[in-house]
């Protein structure tokens, strides 16, 4: 995890509570200082910092079929900008009047940790450094609003439309977990990460042969079924057994 604490940034590894303190580079044998903080009280920072954020769309059999969406031969996916990068506990400002609705998608993200360039499906693995939970936030109204153009980027872009967190977590299983999203304390998603379409090792290689991914950028793997608008003032969680659980207020 990363924080800021007393007007420092900081990484380390959390234990028990405690986040036992790193120096160096995240994705290059960073080296443990024999420090360690309590991490109470203190203000949770994005995991990483990504470079870019590739995001999927359609990409669980269970949304395609209620959805009436073909099966993709390949991902379909789009950027998200660095301004909407969020971390756990952020709040999230709502978009300017006009702009319509606004929807969560409680997703799982993939966080590369070694540069991948073409790689095959079975030399994913050693890509990814790990997991983490996400919040895709989408402006669903500006999607479709001119009819000539998709308006992907700025549907997605505002500030703090990405959010990640709490933590990269590196020993996970995705085929055995599922995405629970809460709105409100209500669960309004909760579907199965092995219902993907294309799973993470493929995601990996397949978008590698596109652009060379780089240590800390993220993959956002997709949303399921149970997406809707939230209202401003509304607390939103994301929570992946085996990760932990995103929270943070809207509007």
């Amino acid at each position: 995890m990363r924080c800021r604490h007393a007007g420092l940034e900081m990484f380390g590894v959390l234990d028990d509570g405690r986040l036992q303190l790193h120096e160096g580079d995240l994705f290059a044998q960073p080296r443990a200082t024999g420090q360690s903080i309590a991490i109470d009280g203190v203000e949770w920072l994005p995991p990483c910092r990504p470079g870019k954020m590739i995001a999927l769309w359609n990409n669980f059999h269970a949304a395609a079929a209620k959805n009436g969406w073909a099966v993709p031969a390949e991902p379909l996916y789009f950027l998200k900008t660095p301004n909407s990068l969020a971390a756990h506990g952020q709040a999230i400002a709502a978009p300017p009047p006009g702009v319509g609705r606004v929807a969560y998608e409680g997703e799982l993200a993939i966080v590369i940790g070694r540069r991948a360039k073409a790689v095959g499906r079975d030399a994913a693995a050693a890509h990814i450094f790990g997991y983490s939970c996400a919040n895709d936030i989408t402006a669903i109204e500006l999607l479709q609003c001119d009819p000539s153009f998709p308006q992907w980027t700025r549907a997605k872009g505002f500030d703090g439309f990405g959010v990640l967190g709490p933590v990269i977590e590196t020993q996970f299983d995705p085929a055995s977990a599922s995405v629970r999203t809460f709105v409100g304390e209500r669960e309004r998603q909760n579907y199965p990460l092995a219902d993907m379409i294309f799973p993470p090792h493929e995601l990996v290689a397949r978008l590698s042969q596109d652009m060379t991914l780089e240590p800390g950028d993220v993959i956002l793997c997709g949303t399921s079924i149970g997406v809707l608008p939230m209202k401003p003032g509304t607390h939103v969680e994301v929570e992946i057994d085996g990760i932990g659980r995103l929270a943070n207020l809207y509007g």
